[in-house]
């Protein structure tokens, strides 16, 4: 977005119409989505966008200072926790229509891990399942991703053990600690990884993919302030839940050799995604390549329902051996994006977001099977670049932490 617009009349004018046009999008959802758990979202989220329209169209004119950081967390808190804690509660009351696949199989995954020492299914026993079930029994995350399930199959099922629940705190807990750590103005960057309905949808309805968000914008922020050994560890908790935080992972280890922070960046940047996979595989190794990396890459049992109309899939389907050549076009991107980032390495946290941001643009849109909503990654990292500062931290002001 040109700084002249997002900036116009003190950036409430860009405001209105983000929460005007999410209203619409939640009013449209609500009446049309074919899933349920959308349109429930969509009910309660258009009052919520509505409501914050109002308010700072009516602040643009009477020409009133606005609290826009402040109206930001509150239509957060109507758009996507609100949406959330009503269908965590009316699925512990009996309705089955109240959560996303992804929100069952990270529950899954807490059970087996409780049980068994893994949060994976091998390949037998997915096959042996009834082919209505087949599909929930993999589990494409890391292992780390098991602990969001963890308080359901310890106490039940009661509206608080509801993995989104603990997605969503997760989420606002690093987003306050990053928003905090910023040095420029954060309203736009702070809106398009809460308010945006890309993301206040996600965390209402599935979730999964926000904290790995959140923590990676955390450790984006922490090595903006020079900050490298909580870099290294928020990002490698984000590592530790899902493959698509390796990037970042890479992208910030390229920024902490540049800056010769590397020795302290990387005890938790690989510590903690190493320390959480090895038991997966020692109880039992093949069971995570299935699920992890089979599976996502069309080779398991079944095939991934992600099916958006990006380039990847849309050639995966049209062309001979097509998904071949949608992996070869994406490793070809990734190469052709490491080398940019050997010759011109990062310097500020703010480039290091950009390349993270048109990285993952790139592999959001080459991926023979892929979700729309994996577009919030690149479109949060994009609008955080501005808001992490372009100077490089000074050695001399480094803190401990």
């Amino acid at each position: 977005m040109p700084e002249r617009i997002d900036q116009a009349a003190g950036g409430l004018a860009a405001d209105a119409a983000l929460y005007g046009l999410s209203a619409v999008f939640a009013l449209v959802t609500a009446l049309t989505s074919t899933l349920l758990p959308h349109r429930a979202w969509g009910t309660i989220a258009a009052w919520g966008y509505l409501a914050a329209f109002l308010i700072t169209s009516t602040q643009l004119i009477l020409r009133r200072p606005a609290a826009r950081t402040g109206l930001t967390w509150l239509a957060w808190a109507a758009t996507a926790l609100l949406p959330l804690v009503v269908e965590a509660v009316q699925r512990a009351t009996g309705r089955t229509d109240r959560a996303q696949e992804e929100v069952l199989v990270v529950e899954h995954m807490g059970e087996r891990l409780a049980h068994t020492g893994t949060p994976y299914l091998s390949r037998d026993a997915i096959s042996a399942l009834p082919s209505g079930d087949q599909l929930l029994g993999y589990a494409p995350y890391q292992p780390g991703m098991a602990v969001f399930g963890l308080p359901r199959a310890a106490l039940g099922d009661f509206w608080f053990t509801d993995a989104r629940i603990w997605f969503a705190l997760v989420t606002a807990g690093a987003l306050v600690t990053a928003v905090r750590l910023l040095t420029t103005s954060t309203v736009r960057a702070l809106q398009f990884a809460t308010v945006l309905p890309l993301c206040a949808l996600t965390l209402a309805t599935g979730g999964d993919d926000l904290p790995v968000l959140a923590l990676s914008l955390l450790a984006l922020a922490f090595a903006g302030r020079g900050r490298f050994v909580a870099a290294g560890v928020a990002v490698g908790a984000a590592a530790s839940l899902k493959l698509f935080a390796f990037p970042v992972l890479a992208v910030l280890l390229v920024l902490a050799i540049t800056r010769k922070d590397v020795r302290r960046f990387l005890p938790g940047a690989l510590g903690l995604p190493i320390l959480t996979l090895l038991p997966a595989l020692l109880v039992h190794a093949d069971a995570f390549v299935e699920n992890v990396l089979r599976f996502p890459l069309g080779h398991g049992v079944v095939t991934s329902p992600a099916q958006s109309p990006f380039p990847g899939y849309l050639i995966a389907q049209a062309l001979p051996g097509g998904r071949y050549v949608a992996i070869g076009l994406l490793f070809a991107a990734g190469l052709a994006i490491a080398v940019r980032l050997i010759q011109h390495p990062p310097h500020t946290a703010a480039t290091a977001a950009l390349f993270c941001g048109y990285g993952l643009l790139a592999a959001t849109l080459l991926m023979p099977t892929t979700r729309f909503g994996y577009l919030l990654y690149p479109l949060a990292f994009l609008v955080w670049a501005p808001a992490l500062g372009r100077r490089e931290w000074q050695p001399a002001r480094l803190s401990t932490g």
